[in-house]
């Protein structure tokens, strides 16, 4: 009788149990391609490059809510499971810089907490990066940026042509710094007739190196605007204006240091050959900032859609593919 009531049980468990494990299966809501596009805000360029990236990559973009409060604070809602998946956030950065990081942030903290693998972001143009180095008494808040972000749950950013390259070495996971070079130089060969008899001109000096690096790729010659008002960075990165011009010393009372001459500005002048030939100083835009105002006010300004190097980047660091085809060819300076 104990052994027949031990069958019965067991007979009981084997049938019970597994349709139960079963029905909790298939209520999961697993991405068949194990990631996710989520677009971090509602704009008009960002909603057109989230469409264009999905549109290449074959997926449909994620749904979420991102919106602002009535006392302007932000809130995202993730509609849909997360769990165990690669999620990319694509954000572009309009005139409010600060509202969209806040966006990213919140987005990538509420990705965080729904327990998604790994969060990367999408971010073509990086905000801040200009402020990259130490200015008088003020701060790096590139390399405060970049902490916020790793501290909401990113896990690894793409971006294009970032100000500084070195800006990489402020962040705790990697960074992809993709470049639109490729994309300009192509719109150059095809949209600009007779662009061999063109000329690369750099607006300033400090653009020297770029426009050499477009040049040696178009076969073109180079000229450089000099004197044109521009922020000079080298005298004031390092701090050497600030300490105040008067102040009371305690040791070395006779000490004189040598005067630096205060730096003059000369007149605006082109230094290389430009006579009969195009002249090619900003020829096109891509697609990484919104500019729609902008297009408005100048129709001369054309827009280069970078959508196709975004969506590579997406699939390839989701397979686990090399990045080294995105920057073939590409040189130091470019």
């Amino acid at each position: 009788m104990p052994i027949r009531r031990f069958g019965a049980y067991k007979s009981l468990v084997s049938h019970s149990q597994p349709p139960k494990l079963s029905y909790g299966y298939s209520k999961m809501n697993v991405s068949k391609s194990g990631y996710r596009v989520f677009s971090a805000n509602s704009t008009t360029a960002s909603a057109e490059l989230a469409k264009k990236i999905t549109e290449r990559l074959g997926v449909e973009l994620g749904k979420s809510t991102v919106y602002q409060e009535s006392n302007r604070e932000t809130r995202v809602d993730v509609k849909e499971s997360v769990r165990g998946q690669d999620i990319f956030i694509i954000q572009t950065v309009p005139r409010d810089v600060n509202t969209a990081i806040m966006e990213l942030l919140v987005m990538a903290y509420a990705l965080k907490t729904s327990c998604a693998k790994n969060i990367i972001g999408v971010i073509p143009y990086f905000p801040y990066s200009k402020q990259c180095k130490m200015r008088k008494r003020g701060s790096i808040v590139c390399k405060l940026l970049a902490s916020m972000l790793a501290k909401a749950g990113l896990t690894h950013i793409i971006t294009m042509d970032l100000h500084q390259k070195e800006i990489q070495g402020f962040f705790s996971f990697p960074v992809d710094n993709l470049r639109a070079s490729p994309f300009l130089i192509q719109y150059i060969q095809e949209e600009i007739p007779d662009y061999r008899n063109a000329v690369i001109v750099a607006k300033s000096p400090s653009a020297a190196k770029r426009a050499q690096s477009y040049a040696e790729r178009l076969r073109l010659g180079l000229a450089v605007i000099h004197g044109e008002a521009q922020c000079s960075e080298s005298d004031m990165a390092d701090g050497r204006h600030s300490p105040p011009s008067s102040r009371t010393t305690t040791g070395h009372t006779g000490l004189e240091l040598p005067l630096m001459m205060a730096k003059e500005k000369p007149p605006i002048t082109v230094v290389g050959d430009v006579g009969g030939r195009i002249a090619i100083i900003v020829v096109v835009v891509t697609n990484t900032v919104p500019h729609e105002v902008q297009k408005l006010q100048c129709p001369k300004i054309k827009t280069v859609d970078v959508s196709m190097i975004l969506a590579e980047a997406i699939r390839r660091i989701h397979n686990g593919e090399s990045m080294a085809y995105l920057f073939r060819n590409i040189a130091v300076d470019d």
